[in-house]
C-alpha cells in the first residue's frame, strides 16, 4: 500500500450521449418475442430493489464473489502485478476494496455511465482508501475509442476489473465484442480480472432469480412503472406476472413479464398487442463453464493466466492476459 496520506480524487465527465430510449423500445417491442434492454430496469427504484436482491439468501452470487475476493485478494494482487486498476461499470464500487488493500501502490479508475452514482461511489471509496489516487470517468465505455489522457492511465499498466458476472447479461456475440473492447481500452500489456457465474442445479438457478420474498418480481415489474412514467405508457402492472426459468439449450436464465390475458398496451404512441401468456423478456443471464468462457475470451484476444473459484464451484474469477 502507498504511504501517501491524502491522494487525489478527480472526476471527468465525458457527457455520454443520451440514449434514444423510445427508439430502443420500438425496436425491442417489434421483436418476437418482445424484449427490452436490461439496463431499463435500473432507474432509482430498480437500483434500490436490485441491492435488496443481492441480500436475499437465494441470490448467492454477490456474497460468494465478495468472500472469494476477500480471501484471495493477496494472490490476485500478486498475479495482477503493479498498475492502475480500471473498473468497468463500477456502480457502487463495493467489491474493489480487498484488491486495493492487497495491491502495492495501486491507483484506481472507475468507469460508469451515471455521473451522480459515480461521484457518490468514488467519494465513499476514497474515504475508505484515502491513500489511493482515484479517478472517476463518466462515460459509455462500450462506445469509447480510447480512455482519456490522464496521468493515472499513462504512468502504469492498466488492469481491468469486471466483477459481478455482468458479462452474462450480454448475448454471447455481444459479450465477445465487449471483451474485445476491454482489450482495446486497457492497451498493450493489460490484464483483466472478471467474475463469471457458472451453471449449477436448475432449482438453485431459478430460485436465485425468483426469491421467496418477491424482490426479483418487484424489480421486474418496476420496469412497467418506469415505462408508464417516462414514456407515457399505460401498462396495467397487475395484469402481468413475473417468470424466471432456466433454458438449458441457451445456457441462460430468462427473466420475463408474462401477460395474464389478451390485452393492448399503448407505448411510444403505438398500440402493442399481447396474447394471454405472452412474455416480455426483461433480461437474460448466461452461465459459462470455465471452458466455455475461456473459449469465448480466446475469440476476443485473451488467454487465461489464473483462475480462482469458491469451494462449491459456483463462481470463478478469471485473470486474463492479452494473447498478443
Amino acid at each position: 500500500m502507498t504511504s501517501t496520506l491524502h491522494a487525489p480524487l478527480e472526476l471527468i465527465d465525458l457527457h455520454p450521449a443520451a440514449t434514444d430510449m423510445r427508439q430502443l423500445v420500438i425496436e425491442g417491442m417489434s421483436q418476437s418475442p418482445k424484449q427490452l434492454p436490461a439496463w431499463f430496469l435500473y432507474d432509482a427504484e430498480g437500483s434500490r430493489l436490485f441491492d435488496q436482491i443481492c441480500e436475499q439468501p437465494e441470490y448467492t452470487l454477490t456474497s460468494t464473489e465478495t468472500a472469494l475476493l476477500q480471501s484471495q485478494a493477496p494472490a490476485m494482487a500478486a498475479a495482477l502485478g503493479a498498475g492502475t486498476l480500471v473498473e468497468f461499470g463500477a456502480g457502487s464500487a463495493r467489491k474493489v476494496s480487498p484488491l486495493l488493500e492487497a495491491m502495492s501502490n495501486p491507483a484506481y479508475v472507475a468507469l460508469d455511465i451515471s455521473s451522480e452514482h459515480l461521484q457518490a461511489a468514488c467519494q465513499r471509496l476514497h474515504q475508505r482508501h484515502p491513500q489511493v489516487p482515484m479517478l472517476g470517468i463518466c462515460c459509455d465505455y462500450s462506445q469509447m475509442q480510447q480512455l482519456p489522457l490522464h496521468p493515472l492511465l499513462a504512468q502504469q499498466r492498466r488492469l481491468g476489473f469486471f466483477p459481478g458476472s455482468s458479462l452474462g447479461n450480454f448475448e454471447p456475440q455481444e459479450a465477445r465484442a465487449l471483451l474485445g473492447q476491454f482489450r482495446r481500452l486497457l492497451g498493450p500489456g493489460g490484464k483483466l480480472l472478471i467474475g463469471i457465474d457458472q451453471p449449477k442445479a436448475v432449482e438453485r438457478l431459478e430460485a436465485a432469480y425468483n426469491d421467496a420474498a418477491g424482490i426479483s418480481a418487484a424489480f421486474a415489474l418496476n420496469l412497467l412503472t418506469r415505462l408508464n412514467r417516462d414514456l407515457g405508457a399505460n401498462f396495467q402492472v397487475d395484469q402481468f406476472r413475473y417468470r424466471a426459468r432456466w433454458l438449458p439449450a441457451a445456457s441462460h436464465i430468462e427473466m420475463a413479464l408474462v401477460s395474464n390475458q389478451a390485452q393492448v398496451v399503448q407505448l411510444c404512441d403505438r398500440d402493442w398487442s399481447f396474447d394471454g401468456g405472452e412474455a416480455l423478456i426483461t433480461e437474460t443471464s448466461h452461465k459459462y463453464s470455465p471452458e466455455s468462457f475461456l473459449a469465448l475470451a480466446s475469440e476476443a484476444g485473451w488467454r487465461s493466466e489464473e483462475r480462482w473459484s469458491d469451494g462449491a464451484g459456483d463462481l470463478s474469477l478469471h485473470l486474463l492476459k492479452q494473447a498478443d
